[in-house]
């Protein structure tokens, strides 16, 4: 299984419009951080977890090929918004998109257009498979796992293929979920900064449920501005913890 990091920042992205802090001037390039995603090739399909606003943007240097499927963590707007740049996928064909019932009624909300009986001609081919927190399921014979997460007070999903598994948003984890992280090669979850937040977990946060889930490899992506320069907090974490950074691609066997 490959993971390419698609992007690796929060939900206004690293620069932060307006701001002139040493993050959002930096010149390193691990310190561009397009809104969070990634892109998962395994037993010859591709995967995605969430289309960011940046979908297109992020798409444009990889080989254009069918995308098997897309995983929705929950439907604020830095997970959801690239929707409608799914149109050139759907020259292969119906674009299946995996999400809860609640995110797909607040989608097709915002986005009636790509999902009305009579589209338009050019609209994107989509095609909304209902899941669920207590179902596994498969995309081709793949198995995908959803982890109930809460973001602040809202449930949102994670997911885990094989011995992979991809955690944003979080704040908490219920306990009945542990048991579905168990045995993990590589854990992405999310980090938002070093301070308190309502809703996002801090970097202190993120490392003890790293020590809780206990996977081989931890790699902490959703970051803002407010985490500090790449090539400082890479020196500050423990063994085999690593912050990820777009276009990073990382192999699990």
């Amino acid at each position: 299984m490959k993971v390419q990091f698609l992007g690796t920042g929060t939900s206004t992205g690293v620069p932060q419009i307006g701001c002139k802090c040493e993050v959002c001037t930096s010149n390193d390039f691990r310190d561009k951080r397009l809104r969070t995603s990634v892109r998962i090739e395994v037993n010859g399909k591709v995967l995605l977890i969430d289309c960011s606003p940046d979908f297109r943007q992020q798409m444009l240097n990889i080989p254009f090929t069918k995308i098997d499927g897309i995983l929705f963590t929950h439907e604020h707007y830095d997970h959801v918004g690239g929707i409608d740049d799914l149109r050139p996928f759907s020259q292969f064909g119906s674009v299946e998109l995996y999400m809860e019932r609640h995110l797909e009624n607040a989608v097709k909300e915002r986005m009636p257009y790509c999902f009305s009986p009579f589209k338009y001609k050019g609209v994107p081919d989509l095609r909304i498979n209902k899941i669920n927190e207590t179902d596994s399921f498969y995309i081709g014979d793949i198995p995908i796992t959803p982890i109930r997460v809460m973001h602040y007070k809202l449930p949102i999903l994670g997911f885990r293929i094989f011995n992979f598994a991809y955690l944003t948003d979080v704040k908490s984890i219920p306990e009945d979920q542990f048991s579905k992280l168990r045995g993990l090669d590589a854990l992405v979850i999310s980090a938002l900064r070093r301070t308190e937040h309502v809703s996002h977990q801090t970097l202190d946060d993120a490392l003890r449920l790293s020590e809780k889930i206990n996977p081989k490899r931890t790699y902490f992506s959703h970051m803002s501005h407010e985490m500090g320069l790449h090539s400082k907090i890479e020196n500050e974490i423990p063994a085999n913890k690593y912050f990820a950074f777009d276009g990073l691609e990382i192999d699990i066997f």
